[in-house]
């Protein structure tokens, strides 16, 4: 079904002034630029200054950093992102002016109530695969709305307003939020266990979430789901929804064959029900990017887009930041190196990386800086990080990006070299300081390597200060911080 005609979306009824405190998050950044490109009042906070509040300030967004109270005074609704604590000042004053306070997902079910939604979630490739749908559906000139988890380089933004009714967006299953989504079409791209303190530690509860997050969808609603993933089959006959698989696997809708992977790139032949097989050239690396691509190739499909449209999105799909984003290749004094940069932060994503990386350069040395992400998640999933992070062939690790959390014995930096030495792959080394890193990195680079900074917290910021400094080992360690 197409949707080109345009779309003027219905005012939220007596709301004007919309307050999101840490609107600095890409999610949460994402809403508020939609939202405000809407016509409505937009104001939040963050502690700090970044990109996204940079840019929806210069749009229009009144934005403080620190959180105050006077900051919610005169505010319709405020909207929190699941990391704020309970006790924030703003949200304490927003309960005793009885201001109606909502999390994220909440109001991205608001502007997809009158929408066609599509959602995408997931244990991983969530961004990739909204980036990648979305392109596909500008190329077809659908003019879609977005809202992305990560940076659109071919829009330069993670969110736009689109005039049509289509509206693709991320879901979000870290805190289940996601489940007051109600979306047309629903993909699911793998099922694994992260977020457990918000499921009580228990995996069947996981599980369950993602059954009744397919079963959100109206009767006549489409499920997208990857048919290799062990945990999506289990549930399947929960789902009393129509489906679409897609995978390698021969029982699949859509599968992809011939696969070819070339430096940044991916050609393979995608075999689909009722269409002539489709060739195409992704430009993107690995085989989860080919999955990736193959549930956005899917969901096309199923809309009826044009298949000349998707061919070109994905031949020159312009990439998401921080997702295997190569900031540069330079000539420093130890020889040639090249500085790749990654999101990624569960075990099964690092694993991913390292194969695209290998699969890229085969004879090349890798060197991984990573900051863990999450006391919580580095005790759950400890063993794994230990097997995944002795696989490169030199390893820095930075300090837990506590997110919040406090420290967790056994799960903190110090515990993980530990372990990752007793395994006798690799010798780690432990950086307590982010300053001495570059002095550090200096002496261990090497002609030829390849450096992959890798995690969910500021270590993005650390890597363009690298590539600022063109990883020259002088200048670093000269400059320090």
């Amino acid at each position: 079904m197409v949707f080109k005609t345009p779309f003027e979306s219905p005012q939220m009824r007596r709301v004007k002034n919309i307050f999101f405190i840490g609107i600095g998050g890409a999610g949460m950044g994402g809403i508020a630029e939609v939202l405000l490109n809407e016509g409505y009042a937009i104001s939040g906070s963050d502690i700090q200054e970044g990109p996204m509040t940079k840019r929806l300030s210069e749009l229009g967004a009144d934005v403080k950093i620190g959180h105050r109270a006077e900051n919610v005074e005169g505010m319709d609704v405020i909207v929190v992102s699941s990391a704020i604590n309970e006790q924030n000042p703003e949200i304490i004053v927003a309960r005793e002016q009885r201001i109606p306070i909502i999390r994220r997902a909440e109001m991205l079910a608001e502007l997809m109530r009158f929408r066609h939604g599509i959602a995408i979630a997931g244990t991983h490739g969530k961004t990739t695969t909204t980036s990648l749908i979305s392109t596909i559906f500008a190329e077809a000139e659908y003019d879609p709305t977005f809202v992305i988890g990560g940076l659109l380089n071919s829009a330069g933004t993670n969110a736009r307003l689109g005039k049509s009714r289509y509206l693709i967006a991320e879901a979000d299953e870290s805190d289940a939020s996601f489940l007051h989504l109600q979306p047309m079409v629903s993909v699911v791209t793998n099922i694994e266990a992260d977020h457990m303190d918000t499921y009580g530690g228990d995996f069947s509860k996981v599980k369950d979430t993602f059954v009744d997050f397919l079963s959100n969808l109206p009767f006549y609603g489409q499920a997208i789901v990857c048919g290799d993933d062990a945990n999506i089959q289990e549930i399947r006959p929960r789902i009393g929804r129509s489906i679409i698989t897609y995978g390698f696997e021969s029982h699949n809708d859509y599968r992809a064959e011939n696969i070819s992977l070339s430096f940044g790139k991916a050609n393979f032949t995608v075999i689909r029900p009722d269409h002539d097989p489709l060739k195409i050239t992704l430009n993107l690396t690995g085989n989860h990017n080919v999955l990736n691509a193959l549930a956005a190739i899917a969901v096309a499909t199923d809309e009826g887009v044009n298949d000349d449209a998707i061919i070109r999105a994905l031949a020159g799909f312009g990439g998401i930041g921080r997702r295997f984003e190569q900031l540069g290749t330079f000539n420093t004094s130890k020889g040639e190196v090249c500085l790749v940069d990654d999101y990624g932060h569960h075990p099964t994503e690092v694993r991913a990386t390292i194969a695209a990386a290998r699969a890229n350069w085969p004879d090349k040395r890798l060197v991984m800086v990573y900051q863990p992400h999450r006391f919580t998640r580095t005790r759950d999933l400890y063993e794994d990080f230990v097997e995944v992070l002795s696989s490169v062939d030199a390893l820095l690790l930075l300090d837990v990006y506590a997110a919040s959390e406090q420290p967790i014995e056994g799960a903190d930096s110090k515990s993980l070299c530990r372990s990752i030495r007793q395994r006798g792959q690799i010798e780690p080394v432990y950086v307590g300081d982010k300053d001495a890193l570059p002095g550090i990195l200096a002496n261990i680079m090497q002609d030829g390597d390849i450096v992959m900074t890798q995690g969910a917290g500021n270590i993005g910021q650390i890597a363009k200060l690298l590539a600022r400094h063109e990883l020259e080992p002088n200048t670093l360690t000269k400059e320090g911080k």
